[in-house]
């Protein structure tokens, strides 16, 4: 059997591969971009990937004819430009035509609790998308889920952000809100367990943990099950758009999805029944313990995905193949080198940067750009990175995208997400003769671009060769800087 796995890299995505593959079925991942699916089933010989995009009906037609079945789990809140529910709405409709050409028997939705009078924009459009794909000629089951609780997930380490640096928080109203947060691990088990189910066909459900609790109950219990001690005092005065700053400012989330998760917040997600969850005989896993489950997988640095891998909207409006090779004309470049007698020691540090590790120097000084981009409107460096020490095409590094990672060819290259007035890329390699090239490039837009180039020039000196020479420590190198 074939099932087609729409958003194979989105943080459900990426987990569902594996029970499905588990089930011995044959999946086809459906991505945006090829380049960016680095998953450990990669090259397994149920796996198959194909470029499509919902929003562009001549790719649809890369959809293979003999598909069974298909998981629709694409939602359009980081896309760039225009109407994110529009956008929603036209691939839930280009879907619905494909679908026509092909011989699906069985569709399942992933969509959000929608019970409330009163709806977000964000479970507004997560319904009208249901109500599309319900228009459809095959079997279909829609999956409405509360709150995701898991390593990676949005909400899970938006309030993991708050209880680790808040010891005293100053909240809006909405953290009076109550939800019914259920762990990844019932979704998952969820969604492999309903496909080919008769009883699932042309059925909507609701599933949800077995515990109902605010906002504030849930960051109370995160912060007990971490032994921390917090205060929360709320107020009845933060505006919608003020709690998005405060939401914004704290975490490490995009402003734009800051705006739908308090316009979501002030929703009740409380599920009906849990009468699929019955049917399937899960077992559901309490709030407290969904946590403590996902710290694990953290410590044991097993993080499947990630919320954060999800591209910025400045740059999923380029394609990846655009980005590996950087630019020269009309380019400003700063190039060091060095030698260096322990290759495999050079190598483990840059794919160690970022994150905790930093950037070897001066990371004071990377915390205030940081900030600045934070100020501005840009990703920050908050959202750290997935792995200590293992990084893959597409991954988010603090405020760069990883275009390649190709330990075999010694070639790491970022792509700047920051709010800059130009493009910027980040480039390490190790050539034949066991020399390190560090390079950082930059292609300005505008008079603007270039005043801003000149600006931080000086601060280039000293932060880019002291962090060639933080990675290369430990070995004998001869400096050599060269400045375009």
């Amino acid at each position: 059997m074939k099932v087609l796995l729409t958003g194979a890299n989105g943080y459900i995505g990426k987990r569902l591969l594996y029970p499905l593959v588990d089930r011995d079925l044959e999946v086809i991942c459906c991505v945006r971009d090829a380049s960016r699916f680095n998953h450990a089933l990669s090259d397994h010989e149920r796996v198959s990937i194909i470029e499509v995009d919902f929003l562009k009906e001549e790719t649809l037609e890369r959809i293979p004819e003999d598909v069974d079945a298909a998981y629709y789990l694409m939602h359009a809140m980081s896309m760039s430009g225009g109407d994110f529910a529009r956008k929603e709405e036209q691939m839930a409709q280009n879907f619905t035509k494909i679908s026509e050409k092909r011989n699906l028997q069985h569709v399942i939705y992933l969509g959000g609790i929608a019970n409330d009078k009163e709806l977000s924009p964000h479970l507004k459009s997560r319904l009208n998308t249901e109500n599309e794909l319900k228009k459809g000629n095959y079997n279909f089951t829609s999956i409405r889920a509360g709150i995701i609780v898991g390593s990676g997930s949005g909400s899970f380490e938006i309030i993991r952000d708050l209880v680790e640096k808040l010891p005293v928080m100053i909240a809006p109203k909405w953290l009076k809100t109550k939800s019914q947060p259920i762990a990844v691990k019932n979704i998952l088990e969820v969604l492999s367990q309903s496909l080919f189910d008769e009883f699932t066909y042309n059925e909507t459900f609701d599933i949800a943990g077995p515990d109902t609790m605010s906002y504030k109950d849930m960051l109370m219990k995160f912060a007990e099950a971490r032994g921390l001690k917090r205060w929360i005092i709320s107020v009845p005065v933060l505006t919608p758009r003020l709690s998005s700053y405060w939401l914004y400012f704290v975490t490490s989330t995009s402003y734009n999805l800051a705006t739908n998760l308090v316009d979501s917040m002030k929703t009740e997600v409380i599920a009906r029944d849990n009468r699929l969850i019955e049917h399937l005989k899960i077992e559901l896993i309490s709030y407290t313990d969904a946590v403590k489950r996902a710290f694990s997988r953290i410590k044991q640095n097993q993080l499947i995905s990630s919320w954060k891998d999800a591209m910025s909207s400045e740059t999923i409006t380029k394609h990846f193949e655009d980005l590996v090779e950087v630019p020269d004309f009309g380019c400003f470049k700063d190039h060091k080198q060095a030698k260096i007698t322990n290759e495999e020691h050079v190598l483990n540090n840059i794919w160690s940067i970022g994150g905790e590790r930093g950037w070897y120097y001066g990371n004071w000084m990377w915390k205030i750009r940081g900030y600045m981009d934070k100020v501005a409107g840009g990703v920050g460096l908050r959202r750290g990175r997935t792995h200590p020490s293992e990084i893959n095409s597409g991954d988010s590094l603090d405020f760069w995208r990883v275009i390649v990672a190709d330990k075999s060819k010694k070639r790491l290259l970022l792509f700047a997400e920051m709010k800059l007035p130009g493009d910027a890329w980040l480039e390490f390699k190790i050539d034949k003769n066991q020399v390190l090239h560090q390079t950082a490039t930059f292609r300005p837009k505008g008079l603007w671009g270039r005043l801003y180039w000149f600006a931080v020039l000086p601060f280039h000196g000293f932060v880019f060769k002291g962090m060639i020479r933080g990675i290369t420590r430990e070995t004998n190198v001869q400096l050599k800087t060269v400045i375009q």
